[in-house]
């Protein structure tokens, strides 16, 4: 990390308390714009904004962070419109930490992963997109990509992607790397690391320390390494060591993972992994996943699932998902979960959210966000207290037990 001239790092990380014998802990991570205590979840507002929400409204649920998507505000408005207002957060008025993804996302869902469901199983082959259907083509120096919006190329490496996220400010940015798929082979993942992610992550970091130089009358900006390798055990072992012995802020613990196996691929990347810096899981957000992936040793995460299966009328409980669009919630005046602190949950009865979905009111879509928002936040809070008094295990059991409950066996009410 490039020193400031300031009294203490501008970025920096901090253990409180540890599961015995796993690498799941408590922490603090402090950037300009704010600290973020860990484990924690962070939303996903891809254009700046959580869709159906205010920075305010989003805050109220307890989130300590947004992350937004350095392609889609590349294309517009535009990185040099963010950076001229102030910065990712002032520009969207959120005044806590921010992060931004690299584009290598968009390098999967573009290319092969197009209009195609995201995998965790790996059992169905021959889901790649067909090249006449791709809008990203990857080679080994970069990425092109053609603009969802109106056909137009443009073309990403990692000196471009540092270049987009250092005008969009963000606390916490990610170099540039190849997402691959569980379809793709073992002799593909290795290729993509020794040619494309590894080589793009050195190139990311050169360039990410050029520009903190160039633009040091900015707030520092930590870069997190992306790690790859899919679900084979030695090459996310030998990626988590390569970026792990350079001088990143941090680590996303990134690519395909075979859902049964998330938390030990996770424990495999933080083996190899330094202690004292942060790590990110990129793209979780059920129950199971994200318990596993804490105790493996995960500090932050994100995905966009809580509110985009909430805009469509599915809401968490603490008994699994329920579709408010089902009739029988046309007559029932109960709050939709009575013992959640939700803004929704404290104001709007069930009848009134299968209501707004059935008319198809815009309110409807906030109204269940805030809601699923706020699940995966306390839940979350509740994790973090959990390993720090020691009842981790015992939450986890309860918790689980509770959610993936069979519909026929919930509780009334349910």
């Amino acid at each position: 990390m490039i020193q400031q001239n300031t009294e203490q790092p501008p970025f920096w990380f901090e253990v409180h308390s540890r599961l015995p014998g796993r690498h799941g802990r408590t922490g603090t991570i402090h950037t300009p714009h704010g600290v973020i205590q860990t484990p924690a979840f962070i939303p996903v507002g891809t254009q700046a904004t959580l869709k159906a929400l205010t920075p305010e409204q989003l805050a109220a649920t307890g989130a300590q962070a947004m992350l937004a998507n350095a392609y889609h505000l590349y294309l517009r408005p535009g990185a040099e419109i963010v950076d001229q207002a102030g910065g990712l957060g002032a520009f969207a008025n959120w005044p806590g930490p921010t992060f931004t993804d690299s584009g290598g996302f968009q390098v999967m869902s573009l290319g092969v992963g197009f209009k195609k469901v995201i995998d965790m199983t790996g059992q169905e082959q021959g889901r790649h997109a067909a090249k006449k259907d791709k809008l990203a083509w990857v080679d080994d120096d970069g990425v092109t990509f053609k603009s969802h919006l109106d056909g137009s190329r443009h073309r990403f490496n990692p000196e471009v992607s540092m270049q987009i996220q250092h005008q969009l400010g963000a606390d916490i940015i990610f170099s540039f790397d190849e997402l691959t798929t569980l379809h793709h082979s073992y002799a593909y993942q290795v290729e993509s690391l020794a040619r494309r992610t590894h080589p793009w992550a050195e190139r990311s970091l050169r360039e990410h320390k050029r520009l903190t130089a160039e633009r040091r009358e900015k707030p520092y900006q930590a870069l997190f390494g992306v790690i790859q390798g899919a679900d084979y055990e030695d090459l996310r072992r030998q990626s988590a060591r390569f970026y792990g012995e350079r001088d990143f802020d941090g680590f996303g613990l990134g690519g395909a993972l075979r859902k049964e196996n998330i938390g030990q691929i996770v424990g495999w990347m933080c083996d190899e992994l330094p202690e004292a810096k942060p790590r990110h899981m990129l793209g979780i957000s059920e129950p199971d996943d994200i318990f596993a992936c804490i105790e493996a040793g995960a500090d932050t995460f994100d995905c966009v699932s809580p509110a985009r299966v909430g805009r469509n009328g599915a809401l968490y409980s603490p008994y699994g998902r329920i579709n408010i669009t089902g009739r029988r919630f046309k007559d029932d005046f109960r709050p939709f979960d009575a013992d959640c602190d939700c803004y929704t949950c404290q104001n709007y009865s069930r009848a009134y959210l299968h209501h707004l979905f059935r008319a198809k009111e815009m309110l409807a879509g906030t109204l269940a966000t805030i809601h699923n928002q706020r699940f995966i936040v306390r839940l979350v809070d509740n994790i973090r207290q959990s390993i720090a008094d020691g009842s981790f295990d015992e939450l986890r059991a309860k918790v689980l037990a509770e959610y993936y409950t069979p519909a026929a066996e919930r509780p009334q009410g349910w």
